[in-house]
């Protein structure tokens, strides 16, 4: 019988498919060396309710930090470029281009985000694009936080990806 605090070496083969897990259950990062360079392209969204204060504090370009949907924007662009920094496990990868649009929903009481990251490499930019979103979501909240804290961030989520195995478009 093994001693409880005594370490297991156990054998275990990835069943799972996972491809971030190795044999012995432990995160690794995936070898891309023997994949195609291809055009790779990812785009996600993020919505932050700001409500109706702040849609015209901001549409007004009133708030006190500044314009908040272009630094939004530059945040995003900036996240994207860190991803590899950030997520313990992303490749770094050589973005080509990085797009992100906030738009400020005045009937919504929200700002709408939206990335579209492209790379020509051995893998995707599906996590470049949720992290830019990410991080400008983040951003219109730091900016927008002193004059309410009643922000909702909601809905990160991939829009689609295009260029390496599989393609994904959401309904």
């Amino acid at each position: 019988m093994l001693h409880p605090h005594q370490p297991q070496h156990v054998q275990l083969r990835n069943c799972s498919g996972l491809t971030h897990i190795n044999a012995q259950g432990k995160a690794q990062m995936v070898d891309v060396a023997g994949k195609a360079h291809t055009t790779r392209t990812a785009s996600a969204e993020a919505t932050v309710l700001v409500g109706e204060r702040l849609t015209a504090l901001i549409a007004a370009n009133e708030l006190a930090k500044g314009d908040v949907l272009s630094v939004a924007q530059l945040a995003g662009i900036m996240g994207a470029k860190q991803t590899s920094l950030l997520i313990p496990l992303c490749h770094n990868i050589a973005l080509s281009s990085v797009r992100v649009q906030a738009t400020l929903l005045e009937q919504q009481h929200s700002v709408r985000l939206v990335a579209t990251v492209r790379c020509s490499g051995q893998t995707g930019v599906e996590m470049e694009a949720l992290t830019a979103v990410s991080v400008a979501a983040l951003t219109v909240y730091d900016m927008c936080k002193a004059v309410s804290h009643d922000i909702c961030i909601q809905n990160v989520r991939l829009l689609s990806k295009s260029g390496g195995k599989r393609d994904y478009q959401r309904q």
